[in-house]
């Protein structure tokens, strides 16, 4: 099975940061999955007004209105194919953001062959899903840009209440670490949630069982959903 970002990038794939490549081409067959455990240095949020939204967020694992500096964190990466047999990366992202307090941020990577694009399936019951937009920097870092957002179930999503994310990975070189940024923004209200931070991987061997806890309860079917309006 060849991986979510090696199908999305196609020979742009090459150009990432061997590191790069090895990690997001976790396909099943060479590595089961990957596991990164790290720091974030800082973890941020918007003004008062977004604490209603990340409140929310926090019932389906996606986003949360915590904050803090210097938060552990681990990012879990499965590849396995779905029900409904498509190539399938998982994205559980795991933040210590008290000494007694986790939160997550759950997300399932899948490619949609008939469009050629990533669309990444937010929460636990994959209730939103975003298209997702991947390229290759100059130093072989990932970007991911989302772009289109649909809501499971008929229930159009405005533009009021998404959050635009832009991400950067790379690898870097002289500390020997990923390296991540995130940024999460609302068109009419600005910045939403974020955070940056470093991390280091380790690969599960294929074959390995991919752990029912960073898979969603709920699978969405292909093409069940609407195109959220602005």
């Amino acid at each position: 099975m060849t991986s979510v970002f090696e199908k999305a990038l196609g020979d742009d794939f090459d150009r990432l940061h061997p590191r790069m490549q090895r990690r997001f081409g976790v396909d099943g067959e060479r590595d089961q999955g990957c596991v990164g455990s790290g720091v974030m240095y800082r973890v941020w949020r918007g003004g008062p007004f977004t604490l209603p939204f990340l409140q929310l967020g926090t019932l389906r694992h996606i986003l949360f209105p915590e904050t803090g500096t210097d938060v552990g964190f681990t990012i879990e990466n499965y590849a396995y194919r779905d029900g409904y047999g498509r190539p399938t990366l998982t994205f559980v992202r795991t933040f210590q953001v008290r000494p007694h307090r986790r939160r997550r941020f759950d997300a399932t990577m899948v490619h949609d062959a008939d469009r050629n694009v990533i669309i990444d399936y937010l929460g636990t019951t994959q209730h939103l899903a975003v298209d997702l937009d991947v390229s290759v920097d100059g130093r072989g870092g990932l970007r991911i840009r989302s772009t289109r957002q649909t809501f499971r179930g008929g229930v159009a999503c405005p533009s009021a209440v998404t959050g635009d994310a832009e991400v950067h990975e790379f690898w870097d070189e002289r500390a020997g670490m990923f390296r991540i940024r995130v940024d999460v923004s609302n068109r009419r209200f600005g910045p939403l949630f974020g955070y940056y931070g470093a991390f280091t991987a380790r690969y599960v061997p294929a074959g390995a069982p991919v752990p029912a806890a960073v898979r969603p309860l709920r699978e969405n079917p292909p093409a069940y959903s609407i195109e959220c309006r602005g």
